[in-house]
C-alpha cells in the first residue's frame, strides 16, 4: 500500500482528573518536518513525542496540537516559607532599633510580605502524563495514517489510469514512427520525379536521403525507455511503501526521454502525441508529489 503525505488524525484520552487531546496534519514536503504546540509543562516531553512520531511517518511536513486539562477542583498548592519569615521579624525588630520604633508586626501583616507565602501548582506525575498522552498520540498517529492510507490508495488508481493513458500514446508513436519514414520516401520521389520528369532516379541517394532522416527521426530507444518507466512506476506503486522520491525520479526520466521524442517528431501526428505524453507526464508528477 502507498501513502498520501496529506492526511488528519486526532484522539483524546481521558484518565482520572486528567485529559490529554491530540490532532495531527499535514501536508507535502520532501523530509519529516514535525512542528508542535503544546502547553510548556509538557515541553519535557518533546524529544519522546517525536520519537514516537518517527515510527509512523516517514515524510511530510506535519502540524500537532496537544492539549492538557487538568479537571480537579484545584491544582493550586499554597506554602508557607518560615525561613523567609524569621529574616522579615529579625530586620523588622533591628529597624526599630535602630529608628527607635515600635515594631507592631502582626501575623496578617507578615503573611502579605513578598515570598512568606506563595501559591504555585502540584507536582506533576511526569510518568503518568506521559503513559496518558502516549496513548493518545498513537491513537492519533493510527487515524492519521489511516487517512493517508485511503487517500493513497485513491492516488494509486488514477496515477494508474494515467499510466494505461501513456502506454496508448507511445503505442501510437511505435505505430505511426515507420509510417512517417515511408512517407517521406515517398515525398521525396514523387519532388524528384516533378523535378527530372522522365529521367532516371537515382534510387541509391534516395535511399540515403530516407536513410538520413530515420536515423533523425527515431526515437526507438526513447519510446523502450519509457514504457520501462512506465512499468518501473506501476510496479512500485503495486509494492507500495514510502516510494515518493523513487516516483519523482522516475518521472524526471520520463519527462526527459518525452522531451527527447517530440524534439525529433518529424510529424505532426507524433507531436501532438508527444505533446499529450508530456501533459500526462506533467500531471503524474504532480500527483506523485503528494505520495510519502
Amino acid at each position: 500500500m502507498i501513502k498520501s503525505m496529506t492526511g488528519f488524525g486526532r484522539c483524546e484520552v481521558s484518565k482520572g482528573d486528567r485529559k490529554l487531546t491530540v490532532e495531527m496534519k499535514s501536508v507535502n514536503h520532501r523530509y519529516l518536518d514535525v512542528s508542535m504546540k503544546m502547553p510548556k509543562k509538557l515541553n519535557f516531553l518533546d524529544s519522546a513525542i517525536r520519537a514516537l512520531l518517527k515510527e509512523y511517518i516517514q515524510r511530510g511536513k506535519v502540524d500537532v496540537y496537544i492539549t492538557y486539562e487538568d479537571l480537579s477542583e484545584t491544582n493550586a498548592v499554597l506554602t508557607y516559607h518560615s525561613e523567609i519569615a524569621a529574616q522579615y521579624i529579625e530586620y523588622f525588630r533591628q529597624m526599630g532599633e535602630q529608628f527607635g520604633l515600635e515594631n507592631d508586626m502582626k501575623v496578617s501583616v507578615l503573611a502579605r510580605c513578598p515570598e512568606v507565602l506563595t501559591i504555585g501548582e502540584h507536582q506533576e506525575d511526569e510518568e503518568e502524563i506521559w503513559n496518558i498522552l502516549e496513548k493518545a498520540v498513537r491513537g492519533a498517529c493510527e487515524k492519521f495514517v489511516e487517512s493517508r492510507i485511503r487517500e493513497g490508495e485513491a492516488l494509486k488508481n488514477d496515477l494508474i489510469s494515467k499510466l494505461d493513458g501513456m502506454l496508448k500514446l507511445i503505442a501510437f508513436i511505435e505505430e505511426r514512427s515507420p509510417q512517417t519514414v515511408a512517407e517521406y520516401r515517398q515525398k521525396i520521389e514523387t519532388k524528384v520525379r516533378e523535378l527530372l520528369g522522365d529521367a532516371q532516379i537515382d534510387e541509391s541517394r534516395i535511399a540515403a536521403e530516407v536513410i538520413i532522416f530515420a536515423d533523425k527521426v527515431c526515437v526507438d530507444e526513447e519510446l523502450v525507455r519509457l514504457k520501462s518507466h512506465v512499468e518501473a512506476t506501476r510496479a512500485a506503486l503495486e509494492a507500495g511503501g514510502s516510494i515518493g522520491r523513487k516516483l519523482d525520479f522516475i518521472a524526471q526520466e520520463m519527462n526527459r526521454e518525452a522531451n527527447t521524442t517530440l524534439s525529433k517528431a518529424g510529424d505532426l501526428e507524433i507531436s501532438t502525441r508527444a505533446i499529450d505524453l508530456k501533459t500526462e507526464i506533467e500531471k503524474v508528477r504532480e500527483q506523485i508529489q503528494n505520495i510519502e
